[in-house]
């Protein structure tokens, strides 16, 4: 199975102003993102999208897919709806993203829980693999093999439990491999792990919070050209604005619904000084 990705970068591990540095360079950059997604999501991750500084655009249509993302900067493919035409989309999608080079993120939705989704994966992982593929603790299992109940898209596994499918994962497709989870996991092929600890338990009740999650990995990968430096930023920004934004809401007396605005208000306005107070993170 190969994969059109560029040759590993140096192995660097990144550090809060490396991260910091990745969070400027999209917003300066604003990067045009193809997202083939789930409707469940969609307007969510487009505004995620453009509160961070890209440019989103969501298309799924077999007509104009090769079109799209042939001007696109990153392609990030989701599976959580689906449909014969919409996993003929990302087929073709893909093929197109990884004869430019350009980077593509896949999210595994539910993976394990359907033949027809576990199929749909085989199906795309035949194409070619992913520069990052992002998923929770039981889609991570799933798609290394390794059984796994899911609860329809939610994980029932811990994101630490997927650690060693995700380093098996990225030697095998070699891509980076995200497990999301109450510790975010970041695996790359050449071996470097990083931990991050942020985040707040409300980002798991609203939904398209994780899907996000891979939108902004698309992004930051269309700006900074080592995958494992881009997931680790876009996981680390986000950890660190959920975390922020859910403490705010919950202090004023709030919920889970005024965290999905507070959420795009942190991903446009978190600075500096808070993402290097907040951030956790540690080599795996």
């Amino acid at each position: 199975m190969g994969a059109s990705h560029p040759p590993a970068i140096a192995m660097t591990f990144p550090t809060a102003d490396t991260l910091w540095a990745d969070v400027l360079g999209v917003r300066q950059q604003q990067p045009l993102v193809h997202n083939i997604t789930n409707f469940v999501v969609m307007n969510y991750n487009a505004n995620a999208l453009l509160a961070l500084g890209a440019a989103p655009v969501m298309a799924h249509a077999r007509e104009e897919v090769r079109d799209m993302a042939g001007i696109a900067q990153a392609l990030v493919l989701n599976i959580g709806t689906l449909a014969p035409d919409w996993v003929d989309a990302m087929g073709m999608a893909l093929d197109t993203a990884l004869g430019r080079g350009i980077p593509v993120v896949l999210d595994p939705v539910g993976a394990g829980a359907t033949p027809y989704r576990n199929q749909t994966i085989a199906t795309l992982l035949a194409i070619g693999s992913p520069t990052v593929l992002r998923g929770n603790g039981s889609e991570i299992l799933s798609v290394a093999g390794v059984e796994a109940a899911t609860r329809g898209v939610d994980s029932s596994a811990a994101s630490d439990d997927a650690v060693a499918a995700a380093h098996a994962l990225a030697a095998r497709l070699n891509a980076v491999v995200c497990v999301s989870g109450a510790t975010d996991h970041v695996v790359a092929p050449d071996g470097r792990h990083l931990r991050l600890s942020n985040g707040h338990p409300w980002m798991t009740r609203v939904t398209g919070v994780g899907c996000a999650a891979s939108a902004l990995i698309g992004a930051f990968c269309a700006a900074q050209p080592d995958a494992f430096h881009a997931t680790a930023a876009a996981m680390a920004y986000l950890g660190v604005v959920g975390e922020v934004a859910a403490q705010q809401v919950e202090a004023a007396g709030g919920g889970v619904g005024q965290l999905q605005v507070a959420l795009l208000d942190g991903l446009q306005l978190l600075d500096a000084a808070t993402f290097h107070a907040r951030l956790r993170l540690a080599h795996g």
